[in-house]
């Protein structure tokens, strides 16, 4: 399948990867601004947004989100792109530039989610209470954790709404897919796993820059220490008025981050 995705604008692609509490939406702040002078390509990742998961007598089938993107880009006619992932969508961009380095010329990684980094006593206790309200049936209460767990303090009643209703979405499209499987005694449908190791950041060999949100939950503050350190010629930078999700938080703040970094590739002239 191709994922449902925009396609916006001319120039050098960006590929935008969301967050696994959001959606490509998360990025409908920044994208406008970036087609100006790019390429901007943001798809849903399967089970968010407009993108479902296998089902039916597909439910069994293998993939990985590595492989749908690449997927995409062929589709699109884009030999390679600048990739930019936030959160979950940071760890998918490594995925990306670990199996297939030759689609990717450059990293943008926002508050990543990365391997090799131990839980914490907050990030258990999140992950319990999760379970324990998506169990009990509480999905509104889920996406209200959500909510007040990965936002950070410049956060607008608009940005928290908008998170709401992005992370409202996966959880309807992932627990609809989980229980239709269950009933056809299939197992959950989710991509494959891709193993990563220190020893796969330590290959990547493209200009890569981390960010890290100093409000954000210590365990992903980590991740991103942890990938600026591994990723050879990485370079981190810390925001101090961030949580975990800054494109949401400050949106125009995080433009022209990324206008800046996209800005040093000699190939991309300003608009």
């Amino acid at each position: 399948m191709i994922l449902a995705h925009d396609d916006d604008g001319h120039g050098t692609a960006v590929l935008l990867l969301h967050a696994g509490v959001a959606d490509r939406r998360m990025w409908d702040d920044l994208a406008p601004s970036l087609a100006h002078a790019f390429r901007v390509v943001r798809p849903d990742l399967r089970g968010f947004g407009d993108s479902p998961l296998p089902a039916g007598a597909q439910a069994g089938e293998e993939y990985t989100n590595a492989g749908d993107l690449v997927a995409l880009l062929d589709a699109a006619g884009i030999p390679d792109a600048v990739v930019v992932g936030a959160s979950f969508g940071g760890k998918v961009a490594l995925e990306l530039v670990t199996t297939h380095p030759e689609r990717v010329r450059e990293l943008v990684l926002l508050c990543p989610a990365a391997p090799g980094v131990p839980d914490t006593p907050d990030s258990d206790a999140f992950d319990a209470e999760e379970h324990r309200l998506l169990a009990a049936g509480d999905v509104d209460g889920a996406v209200r954790l959500n909510v007040d767990t990965w936002l950070g303090p410049e956060a607008t009643p608009a940005a928290a709404e908008a998170l709401a209703a992005m992370q409202r979405r996966a959880f309807d499209v992932q627990l609809a897919a989980d229980a239709a499987a269950t009933d056809a005694g299939h197992p959950e449908p989710g991509p494959r796993p891709v193993p990563l190791d220190d020893g796969d950041l330590a290959a990547i060999h493209v200009p890569t820059h981390v960010v890290a949100g100093a409000h954000d939950m210590d365990m992903l503050t980590a991740c991103a220490e942890h990938v600026a350190a591994t990723v050879p010629g990485a370079e981190l930078t810390v925001l101090s008025w961030a949580g975990h999700l800054p494109a949401l938080e400050r949106p125009d703040a995080v433009q022209a981050f990324l206008l800046d970094v996209l800005r040093d590739d000699p190939a991309v002239h300003a608009p």
